[in-house]
Parts: C-alpha cells; sequence; structure tokens
C-alpha cells in the first residue's frame, strides 16, 4: 500500500507541531514522566516520532521510498500525536 505522493514544500501544521514538541519537551521535561517520576518511554516515543516526522515533513522534504514516507508524512505525525495523547491520558 502506498500513500499518495505529497507534493513538495513546506507543510506548516506539521513543522510547527515539531517545533511545539520540541519546545514544551525542552522547558517542561516532566511531561514525558509518569506519575512516579520515572520516564515513560512509550510516551516519549510516541512524541519524539511525532517530532521527527513533523519536522521531516514540515521543512518540505519527501522520502522516494514509500516505507519511508509513511514513517514521515503529515499523517503519521498526526497519527503519532494522537498516540502519545491517548497514552499520557
Amino acid at each position: 500500500m502506498t500513500p499518495p505522493p505529497q507534493p513538495p514544500g513546506t507543510h506548516l501544521p506539521s513543522l510547527a507541531v515539531a517545533l511545539l514538541i520540541m519546545v514544551v519537551g525542552t522547558l517542561y521535561p516532566p511531561l514525558m514522566a509518569d506519575a512516579t517520576g520515572k520516564a515513560d518511554h512509550p510516551l516519549a516515543m510516541a512524541l519524539f516520532w511525532a517530532m521527527s516526522a513533523g519536522f521531516v515533513r514540515g521543512v518540505g522534504f519527501v522520502p522516494q521510498r514509500w516505507i519511508w514516507r509513511v514513517f514521515f508524512s503529515g499523517w503519521s505525525c498526526a497519527a503519532a500525536l494522537l498516540l502519545a495523547a491517548m497514552l499520557k491520558g
């Protein structure tokens, strides 16, 4: 299953999500901790995936191979952010 190719160019929603995760994670690291104060690795993985996908797609890079297009698309950024919200909640 190959996702439809996305046109190259800056994708502001993905870039905004990536920048927001970067800034909030830097200024408030307890966001990625559980109730006991230990690192919540599944939550951090989901947030870092959303941030990575947001930066890759946000600056306008669209990978040629379908597997990387899936992992670093605007849709995967949104899906990873939704997963992080479900894990945090």
